[in-house]
């Protein structure tokens, strides 16, 4: 897309966008130039970089700050390993072949340990009857798993990248989501899991840069979850493999490598459908999911130094769906105001889903309307991802317009 068709889409409505964008450039820049001189000029990894993770106060860099969450308290005596959020997939599917010898793990190139690692070692270790690849036909393993699924497995399918779901998308919300409802809770497809890459990679472009979550949260018969750390990649997707409906896990492959903490070695699941306030704030709520977390962990920073006396609210919400209401609801209670931010666009986003059901439950506590910072209503650009994703300047300059209401 050329770059005057691209701002001109993007600044239809908003006098300021420009100005965004062009700080947008300097802050990614100097983004860039630190990474690069850090790493002696090599280019960034397959799944990206990005940039404040290691250094996030989310991100739990030793035992102690690990097993002293309250939700690993199950596993307080456990031993904890060093893992990347894709190492700690790799190990929580272990877990789940070692503990359930119905389970199995297929999908394109998984067999080979998958192109982004996840699923590497497992096939020597468990049999490639039980992980194994399949064709290029995302229908065809979605319906196959469906298949193992009714007849009691407990299939984990794989597809490569969340922007080739689509064709899979009969499956999972006709077939997948329906499957107890249509039998009268005769039959079911429960055991059913599937795992996704999503989000922005820094050069994925169109075709593997997308975030579908939105589209799958209109049906009712599916979980959706959303890890941003390797804690919460191994506790969900145990969580999902062994809840008795459907689950989405939705992976930020930008996290893969990126995101590195102290994992609990020993077995453990975290609750679906419970969101998790990583920081405590009264004036303003901003909540977001998945790699999302740190760009507002910046623009919080930075907002709360330049305002003096703010005091802001994080909220992860993790589960998509079913979504949590209550703790968003009280949040936004004692703050009266309300950001939320995510990479899929604008319109028709989950976002405003939130925003609506907020709305209806705070409307009398509320000191300003609630806002969105999201991707634009476009498709998603190559060269031009900078300017497309919600960044940390864009969430700051919305934070700073909300309370300056």
């Amino acid at each position: 897309m050329p770059v005057t068709n691209f701002v001109s889409r993007v600044t239809a409505n908003s006098a300021s966008t420009l100005w965004t964008i062009s700080r947008t450039v300097a802050v990614s820049s100097i983004h860039r130039a630190t990474f690069v001189s850090s790493a002696e000029g090599s280019p960034p990894p397959a799944e990206g970089f990005m940039h404040g993770v290691a250094n996030s106060k989310f991100i739990k860099n030793t035992k102690d700050a690990c097993l002293r969450h309250p939700e690993l308290s199950a596993v307080k005596d456990s031993e904890t390993k060093k893992m990347n959020f894709f190492t700690a997939v790799n190990d929580a599917l272990a877990t789940a072949l070692a503990t359930d010898e119905k389970a199995v793990v297929f999908g394109e190139d998984v067999g080979f340990g998958g192109v982004f690692r996840c699923t590497i070692g497992l096939a020597e270790k468990f049999g490639k009857e039980r992980v194994f690849n399949m064709p290029l036909t995302e229908q065809g393993i979605i319906g196959f798993g469906i298949g193992m699924a009714a007849v009691g497995h407990t299939p984990i399918a794989e597809i490569q990248f969340a922007d080739y779901v689509f064709p899979a998308f009969d499956q999972i919300v006709n077939e997948a989501a329906k499957y107890r409802y249509r039998s009268g809770n005769e039959f079911n497809v429960g055991g059913l899991t599937i795992r996704m890459p999503c989000n922005a990679v820094g050069h994925g472009a169109l075709y593997h840069s997308q975030s579908p979550e939105a589209y799958f949260a209109h049906t009712p018969g599916l979980k959706i979850v959303y890890p941003r750390s390797p804690i919460q990649a191994k506790g969900f997707l145990l969580s999902a493999i062994r809840d008795p409906n459907p689950v989405l896990v939705m992976e930020p492959k930008i996290l893969y490598r990126s995101a590195v903490e102290h994992v609990p070695v020993d077995d453990f699941e975290l609750p679906l459908g419970k969101a998790e306030i990583v920081k405590e704030g009264k004036d303003l709520t901003v909540v977001a999911w998945g790699s999302q977390l740190y760009v507002l962990e910046l623009a919080v920073a930075e907002a709360e130094k330049r305002m003096p006396g703010l005091s802001i609210e994080i909220i992860d919400l993790r589960s998509i769906l079913p979504w949590d209401r209550e703790t968003v609801e009280k949040s936004v209670n004692k703050t009266g105001r309300l950001l939320i931010s995510h990479e899929a666009p604008h319109t028709g986003g989950f976002g405003g889903e939130i925003a609506a059901a907020i709305q209806e439950r705070c409307f009398l506590k509320l000191e300003a309307p609630i806002a969105r910072v999201c991707g634009w209503d476009t498709p998603f650009p190559l060269v031009f991802e900078k300017f497309y994703v919600p960044s940390m300047i864009r969430c700051l300059d919305e934070i700073e317009r909300i309370m300056k209401y």
